[in-house]
């Protein structure tokens, strides 16, 4: 029987008034958490994905330990490519490889489609046992976006610079467009997916496309982009944006059918709502200031929050992920302070 549920952060994210500023961490399952390393020793990031009871255990320690308003799934971007033909491992220290990366129209064509209760049943069971079970507050399920997917497929893993998948934007845009609406089709499929399995709000990674400027996103990426959040809004639950990077196309996401824009640390709250940002926000402290001495990090977090009062509409996150340096008793204190101190 599932317990009663926490709404606080949906309706933060529906730009509702709270009793407190909510918080959750990207990267909070696993990373630094001692628990999970032991399991790492065992188990890859593949295996436990894969055994349902294990990956909703991970999922749901940061919030028994941390105390946040939300869980957001564990499991790995790359997840749902397999199903479409794409030879994907992570390699330790190194991230995503792809062994058959896209490099023409051809190779766009032979990709398949995802059929998530075949192709990934483990994930939809992960979040019946966590949604039905287990989570006494909301659980955030999550997909890659089409440019930050492609930009693994056609780089053939991570990349400084994206210039084989900028090169095969411009050079072939028919087998561009092709591969976005391939990807799009998968992105809808597998969201609807862990939306109909229980997932109460979804966040779409756009990590790398603050790589490209604003006149190439509304080209070759708005489009699709708009046809999965337009696709999605049926559902009525939260829809999440965010990339790092990506100030100079926070007014292009403005236009999009979503509901919250994740800020990365390089953007305050006040610049975006001087750009002309409407929709809440979430974010944005620079996780590397976990690192540093309490004094430090409850100064720049108390600044944030008061930040977040003053533009309205705010829900605390990093402004990118946890790292495997940040202890557990650190972030366990952090989302103390955000509750105590944004309390009304």
């Amino acid at each position: 029987m599932a317990k009663k549920l926490n709404d606080t952060i949906i309706r933060a994210y529906k730009g509702e008034e709270t009793d407190y500023t909510p918080a959750w961490f990207m990267r909070q399952a696993g990373r630094s958490q001692p628990e999970y390393r032991e399991l790492k020793e065992k188990y890859s990031l593949f295996e436990i994905t894969h055994q349902p009871e294990l990956c909703a255990y991970v999922t749901r320690l940061p919030v028994e330990q941390y105390g946040v308003d939300a869980a957001i799934l564990y499991k790995d971007i790359m997840s749902p490519l397999p199903a479409l033909g794409v030879d994907v491992e992570i390699k330790s220290g190194i991230g995503p490889v792809i062994n058959n990366p896209i490099r023409n129209i051809q190779d766009v064509e032979s990709l398949g489609s995802i059929n998530p209760k075949a192709d990934v049943p483990y994930v939809l069971e992960t979040i019946r046992i966590l949604t039905e079970e287990q989570l006494d507050v909301p659980l955030i399920g999550f997909s890659g976006a089409p440019f930050t997917l492609a930009s693994y497929m056609i780089e053939g893993g991570p990349s400084k610079n994206y210039s084989k998948t900028k090169a095969f934007m411009y050079r072939d845009s028919a087998a561009w467009f092709a591969l976005m609406d391939k990807l799009a089709d998968m992105v809808i499929t597998y969201v609807e997916a862990q939306i109909e399995a229980g997932a109460k709000a979804i966040q779409i990674f756009d990590s790398w496309v603050g790589t490209l400027n604003a006149a190439d996103y509304r080209i070759f990426i708005k489009p699709v982009m708009t046809r999965i959040f337009s696709e999605l809004r049926q559902y009525d639950i939260p829809l999440i944006i965010f990339g790092v990077g990506a100030r100079h196309l926070l007014m292009e996401w403005n236009d999009l059918p979503v509901d919250v824009i994740g800020l990365d640390w390089r953007t305050s709250m006040k610049e975006a709502r001087d750009m002309g940002v409407t929709k809440v926000l979430q974010g944005n402290l620079d996780p590397t200031i976990l690192l540093t001495e309490w004094e430090t990090i409850e100064k720049r977090t108390k600044a944030i929050l008061d930040e977040g009062k003053e533009q309205g509409n705010h829900v605390f996150n990093l402004g990118h992920g946890v790292t495997p340096d940040i202890k557990p008793e650190t972030l366990k204190k952090l989302t103390e302070l955000i509750h105590s101190y944004s309390h009304k």
